[in-house]
């Protein structure tokens, strides 16, 4: 396999994706597993994709992507945030219209941590008046 052009890190909820540009023909492998494979899902396929449309650079650039931890929704905007780096460390020039398309910003939401005494992050056992 030819040597990346750029590697980047998307992170999204607890997954992480490492991806890898190439100059190619628009492939996309993931766990080395074919995009449509991983992703069955139409909408998680567009998400995933979006920098690439946006910068118009669908076709010039393969992605190899190894991602874990999390759902498939975080991988998805894991994969996004990772690409949309990589894509203007390639072109820089690109830089303003992800930024604008809010492709760039690193979803921050992570899940509230558990508290001793509570079932859940906020969640009380039921109370029992007698």
């Amino acid at each position: 396999m030819a040597k990346p052009l750029v590697q980047s890190t998307g992170r999204r909820k607890r997954a992480v994706a490492r991806v890898r540009l190439r100059t190619g023909e628009g492939a996309i492998t993931i766990n080395k597993r074919p995009f449509e494979e991983y992703f069955p899902s139409e909408t998680h396929r567009t998400l995933a994709t979006e920098p690439l449309r946006i910068a118009g650079a669908a076709e010039r650039y393969d992605v190899d992507a190894t991602i874990d931890g999390g759902g498939i929704a975080g991988q998805a905007g894991a994969l996004r945030l990772g690409i949309a780096r990589g894509l203007i460390e390639l072109e820089a020039d690109l830089r303003g219209n992800l930024k604008k398309a809010g492709m760039l910003t690193r979803d921050a939401r992570e899940k509230e941590s558990k508290k001793y005494g509570l079932k859940k992050a906020r969640k009380a056992p039921q109370y029992s008046k007698r």
